[in-house]
C-alpha cells in the first residue's frame, strides 16, 4: 500500500516533476558559484538565481526583485527581519498563535535588549480582529508581526486590514507566510506588507533548504550574517547593495533553481485553484471527523474559510500515539505534538497533550480523506469509551 501523505504544512510532497528536473540541470550543467566569477558557468548560475527572484516578485506583487533575499528557510528569514530591525526599548505586537520562529527570536530580544512584547489573543469565535491589535499599540510600538495563517488550526488572519492599520499608525508590518505562500493571494503593495518571510518547501513546492525575505526599500536591517558576497570584496564593511548585503556566503543554487520551478508550477496551476482544492479537502475532513464519537476538532466555525489543514484529537488517546498508529498500521503520514507553537496550543486548549494535524497539498484528493476518516473511525472505536 502506498503512503498517504498528509503533512504538507510541514513540507509539501511530492514535488512537481519540473522541480527535480531544474535541480538536476544545475548539478549536471552549471553548478558553479553564482556571483563569484566572470566565467560562463558562474554567470549562468547567477542568472538562475535572478530568474527565481523575478518569479517570486511576480507572485507577490514585488516591484524590485532585488528586495527579495534568499535564506535556508523561513526561520532564518524571520530571524533576519526581527533581529535586524528591533532596538532596545522597542515594543512589539504579535498574536498568540505564532510559530516558535517568531516567538523565540522575540523572547530572545526581550531577554537581551529589553524589548517589550504584547500577545493578542483571538476572541471566543477563535478569530482575530484588527481592532484588537490596534488596542495593543502604544507610542513605543515599532513592529507588528503575525502569521498569515495558523499552522495549528488553519485560521486566516485579516492581513489586509492589519496592513492598513500599520500604515495608519506608521508601524512596520512583518508577515510570516509559511502556511500561505503559494496558497493564498499575497500582494505586498496592496496589503501594505513591509516585510514578508516565507519558506520555499511548502506551498511553493520547492526543495527544503530554501526560504526568502522581502524587505521594503525604506527599511534598512542590520545584517544577520557578515562575510563574502562576491561584491565589493576590497571593502571590510558589508556591502550596502541589495540583495548582496543580506546574502553572505555561497547561495543554494540547486535549491533556488528548484524553487523557481516550483513557483512556476504554482503560477501555472493558479493560487485560487490550489487553495479551493486544499480547503475543500480540509472541510470534508472536518465534517467527517465531527461525526465520529470521541473525536475533537479545533478551529473556527466551518463557515469560516481556512487554509487546508485540520487539527484533532481522540478522547482517551495520546496525539503521538494516534500518529504512530496511522503511520505504522495505515501508512498515513500526519504530524502530532505541539507543531512548534506551544502558545497556539494554549490558545486552543490543547497545551497538555498537543494535537494531530493532517494537512493537504495540491496532489491530495478525496480518496486520501476517505482513507484517513476510515482509519480514525477504527482507532476511535479502540480508544474511546463513551
Amino acid at each position: 500500500m502506498s503512503v498517504t501523505y498528509l503533512d504538507n504544512a510541514a513540507s509539501s510532497w511530492p514535488k512537481p516533476s519540473q522541480v527535480k528536473e531544474a535541480m538536476i540541470e544545475v548539478i549536471d550543467d552549471y553548478a558553479a558559484n553564482p556571483g563569484r566569477g566572470g566565467h560562463a558557468l558562474a554567470m549562468k548560475a547567477s542568472k538562475a538565481l535572478f530568474r527565481t527572484r523575478i518569479q517570486l516578485a511576480r507572485l507577490f506583487g514585488i516591484e524590485n526583485p532585488n528586495n527579495l533575499f534568499f535564506y535556508q528557510n523561513a526561520t532564518q528569514a524571520l530571524n533576519q527581519a526581527i533581529k535586524g530591525f528591533l532596538q532596545p526599548g522597542d515594543h512589539v505586537v504579535t498574536s498568540s498563535i505564532e510559530h516558535n520562529s517568531v516567538r523565540r527570536p522575540l523572547e530572545y530580544l526581550r531577554a537581551k535588549l529589553g524589548i517589550e512584547i504584547t500577545y493578542v489573543r483571538p476572541r471566543e469565535d477563535q478569530l482575530f480582529y484588527a481592532e484588537d491589535f490596534a488596542q495593543a499599540f502604544r507610542k513605543e510600538t515599532k513592529l507588528l508581526v503575525v502569521s498569515h495563517a495558523s499552522n495549528l488550526t488553519g485560521m486566516i488572519l485579516p492581513i489586509k486590514e492589519l496592513g492598513q492599520l500599520c500604515d495608519h499608525h506608521r508601524l512596520t508590518f512583518l508577515v510570516d507566510a509559511s502556511q500561505t505562500a503559494g496558497v493564498l493571494p499575497i500582494d505586498v503593495a496592496d496589503m501594505k506588507i513591509d516585510m514578508l518571510a516565507f519558506p520555499g518547501h511548502k506551498g511553493l513546492y520547492g526543495p527544503q533548504g530554501t526560504g526568502c525575505l522581502f524587505v521594503r526599500d525604506e527599511i534598512n536591517l542590520e545584517p544577520l550574517l557578515h562575510g563574502g558576497t562576491g561584491s565589493q570584496s576590497e571593502a571590510i564593511e558589508q556591502p550596502t547593495t541589495r540583495p548582496d548585503r543580506y546574502e553572505s556566503g555561497t547561495a543554494n543554487t540547486v535549491g533556488i533553481a528548484g524553487l523557481g520551478a516550483g513557483v512556476s508550477f504554482v503560477l501555472e496551476t493558479g493560487i485560487e485553484k490550489i487553495h479551493q482544492q486544499e480547503w475543500a479537502l480540509a472541510k470534508m475532513t472536518l465534517e467527517e471527523l465531527m461525526k465520529i464519537d470521541g473525536v475533537e476538532v479545533y478551529g473556527p466555525d466551518l463557515s469560516i474559510e481556512r487554509v487546508g489543514l485540520v487539527a484533532f484529537n481522540i478522547k482517551g488517546a495520546d496525539a503521538s500515539e494516534i500518529a504512530f498508529i496511522l503511520d505504522q498500521q495505515y501508512q498515513i503520514a500526519v504530524r502530532a505534538g505541539y507543531h512548534c507553537t506551544p502558545l497556539g496550543h494554549e490558545t486552543v486548549g490543547t497545551e497538555k497533550r498537543g494535537a494531530v494535524r493532517a494537512s493537504f497539498g495540491v496532489f491530495n484528493d478525496e480518496n486520501d480523506v476517505r482513507r484517513l476518516i476510515s482509519a480514525i473511525r477504527e482507532i476511535s472505536e479502540a480508544f474511546y469509551v463513551g
